[in-house]
């Protein structure tokens, strides 16, 4: 039996993390003390007043444990790695898990491309962002295309030089063909050149480029030329209008601010890139009533800086937050270079962010209803699922399905919701490789193996930042019994333990129970969990589906009927259309076979010892 009194006089005085357990043993608070001994012995001394929101949690507090660390910063970045993963009731959580797209420049190349990337990898490429507007980002790339006529192909130059016919690109005049040595690399680098000035905001030089080219265009009677460049000419100013918010000054910079009321919070964020701001973004929180705003602003720069992808050197907010030093020293060895969380006290600084602050507020006001409506279906309908199951937490969910269409190979897709929401950088497709025919058995059994070994060999060589890294709290088979014997079957062969339902199907192919643990478990149909469910179900299939149609207008899949010899197009579309699909085609007798038109019974013979020779 765990005696606090005893456990107390036990912790040293030095750095770390605590976590606090409830009655059925689960983390209910994690937190991190420059002192462990004085910090936690805080919690259980009598007379003490600590907030409701922590009297309240002590009385839930069977046992506690703690990890020691070399340092302060230390036990700041895995105290947030340990709410992130055990999300305990009484820690302030960020709702949002929210990615942004940048723009990224392949600088690392002799003919570097200009691509959409929805992270900062580690590579020696430039990236401009992040940006909240996806459109504005894809316009933007189909103006730098237009403009500046670069490649976007993915030939490893100056290598494959003259080794293929330049591209589509060339012809419609968008690429001016460096794989075919028509550029210099020196006149190709002026053009990044001028690229990365546009991206980083100054725009002068474009215009004035495009504006000289319309009146030349113009004055030679030019007039279709001379509108295309006027087009482009309204495009950049268009894009640069999202952009109009300047700070006078440059250098990058994110400006946050915070409302709260009653239990309810809105973060705003701006981003602000090169002395301008290219995007806003907002998150909603829920707090306890005695939480502070600098509690909460606290939680929330270090849950949202943990994932994000890039830091600015400077972080502004209203005023001072708990562990500022501290955070100031893990973003600094985050990021590589130093940040300063900064409270401006005039000017146009602090103009920006009051701006966030009246942002938040309006946000809160006006969104509530909705904000909590959303909770509703996403974390609330989480919850929903995890209760029916009896699973405590639920973060992470992972769906499986194979698509093959009247023969076609098969292939699998693997989406994944976080938070009740789609977690699209996440997904992913599976060609088949093992399997011939369609047997949706055999195929989900060698995608479901290829998922986790591929996690668990990246987990063995410390990737563990990877997608496949991540597993799911939960994985939805889109079947019943079977699709869930295959998983449990895979996961035991690997040592994993995960909980896996089926979705059981009514006879309109809608999901009407789940299947769980050997039985089937009813489901309101009426619930958010259920509609959650709905929503998982009809995502993979759009998914799979769609993956399967872009190979096979590649020409990337063909029907199993093409491995058989002497059925040629002509014959392979008569069985097709005969027999409707090759399970038909499969059980069909020779003589079956042979009422086919363009058939003989030299071909149907073929056809009937192909399939049943490989059942063999």
């Amino acid at each position: 039996m765990f005696n606090i009194e005893e456990e107390l006089k036990k912790l040293p005085k030095k750095p770390g993390v605590y976590l606090h357990h409830g009655e059925n043993d689960e983390v209910i608070y994690v937190g991190k003390a420059k002192i462990l001994s004085n910090r936690v012995k805080q919690y259980f001394q009598k007379g003490r007043s600590r907030g409701a929101k922590i009297d309240q949690m002590i009385t839930h507090i069977t046992r506690f444990e703690y990890i020691v660390t070399d340092s302060e910063v230390e036990a700041l970045v895995l105290e947030c790695n340990l709410i992130k993963e055990y999300r305990p009731k009484y820690n302030t959580m960020l709702m949002d898990d929210k990615s942004y797209p940048y723009i990224k420049v392949t600088t690392y190349e002799d003919f570097p491309r200009v691509l959409f990337s929805w992270r900062i990898g580690k590579d020696k490429s430039k990236y401009y962002g992040p940006y909240t507007n996806i459109t504005s980002v894809t316009d933007t790339l189909d103006l730098i295309k237009k403009v500046y006529h670069i490649r976007s192909c993915n030939r490893n130059l100056p290598k494959d030089i003259g080794k293929e016919r330049p591209c589509l690109y060339y012809h419609i005049h968008e690429c001016e063909a460096p794989c075919q040595g028509y550029i210099s690399k020196e006149e190709y680098s002026k053009k990044i050149q001028a690229i990365e000035k546009f991206l980083s905001g100054d725009t002068k030089d474009i215009l004035s480029d495009l504006t000289e080219k319309m009146m030349e265009c113009s004055s030679n009677l030019e007039f279709e030329k001379a509108g295309e460049y006027k087009d482009l000419i309204n495009s950049v100013k268009k894009i640069t209008e999202k952009q109009k918010m300047n700070d006078m000054e440059g250098g990058n910079r994110d400006i946050i601010s915070i409302a709260n009321e009653d239990e309810d919070a809105v973060v705003s964020i701006f981003f602000n890139r090169n002395g301008k701001i290219i995007g806003r973004d907002h998150f909603y929180l829920k707090v306890k009533v005695d939480d502070t705003k600098g509690d909460t602003l606290s939680v929330f720069i270090k849950q949202f800086y943990l994932g994000s992808p890039y830091i600015p050197n400077e972080i502004m907010i209203p005023f001072d937050v708990e562990d500022r030093e501290t955070i100031e020293s893990w973003l600094t060895s985050k990021s590589d270079h130093k940040v300063t969380l900064r409270i401006p006290k005039k000017g146009q600084k602090e103009k920006l962010v009051e701006l966030a602050t009246k942002n938040a507020e309006l946000i809160l006001k006006n969104d509530r209803d909705r904000l909590k409506n959303e909770l509703v279906r996403t974390l609330g309908a989480t919850k929903e699922i995890g209760d029916l199951l009896g699973i405590e937490h639920i973060d992470r969910i992972e769906s499986y399905d194979i698509s093959n269409i009247s023969g076609f190979n098969s292939v699998g897709s693997m989406i994944v919701y976080e938070k009740g929401k789609p977690k699209k950088s996440d997904y992913r497709k599976f060609k088949i490789k093992s399997i011939v025919g369609p047997d949706d058995y055999g195929s989900m059994k060698e995608v479901l193996t290829r998922r986790f070994t591929h996690g668990l060999k990246e987990l063995e060589e410390g990737k563990e930042t990877s997608k496949f890294t991540v597993f799911p709290e939960l994985i939805l088979m889109d079947g019943g019994a079977g699709q869930v014997n295959i998983a449990l079957e895979v996961l035991s062969s690997l040592d994993l333990e995960i909980p896996v339902a089926g979705m059981v199907k009514d006879d309109r192919h809608r999901t009407r129970a789940l299947y769980f643990e050997g039985r089937e478990i009813p489901i309101d149909i009426h619930s958010e969990g259920f509609k959650l469910l709905t929503r998982i179900q009809d995502e993979v299939h759009r998914f799979a589906i769609t993956f399967h149609r872009e190979l096979r207008s590649k020409g990337q899949v063909h029907s199993i009927l093409d491995d058989i010899k002497g059925v040629g197009p002509k014959r392979r579309k008569e069985l097709i259309k005969y027999f409707e699909n090759i399970e038909a085609i499969k059980n069909s007798s020779v003589d079956d076979l042979s009422k086919v038109p363009s058939m003989d019974t030299k071909s149907a013979k073929a056809v009937y010892d192909f399939f049943h020779n490989s059942e063999e």
